[in-house]
């Protein structure tokens, strides 16, 4: 991966990310915050029930639309590391969420990928 690549995963935050539906098997295109923390880039969510994170673990082949036209092939996996999601949820980037929910209800329950390129 190039050092351009990289300094867009570090710097983009709305970004666009394409699943497969896993239903239909359609492609499925939605707008969301994708964070680089701690080296790795995770797409997480408030507590609940989540299309894009359902399509995800039925079939996490995806791609990550970057600002600029880049698009990146990528699979994702579910993470479920405690102390991670803590720096996640913690993270200053991540003040969304905690404006919204209890911290000790994001990092248990809420939906949260990491995306492997």
């Amino acid at each position: 991966m190039s050092e351009e690549v990289r300094r867009l995963l570090r710097s983009a935050e709305t970004v666009n990310i394409t699943t497969i539906g896993r239903f239909s098997g359609e492609p499925r295109r939605i707008e969301i915050w994708m964070y680089a923390i701690d080296g790795r880039y995770v797409i997480t969510g408030t507590p609940g029930p989540r299309d894009w994170y359902a399509n995800l673990l039925a079939n996490p082949s995806m791609t990550l639309h970057l600002p600029g036209g880049l698009d990146l092939p990528a699979v994702a996996a579910p993470v479920f590391d405690e102390e991670f999601r803590r720096n996640v949820f913690t993270a200053e980037k991540t003040w969304r969420y905690r404006s919204q929910v209890d911290l000790q209800e994001l990092i248990a329950t809420s939906p949260m990928v990491e995306m492997r390129f």
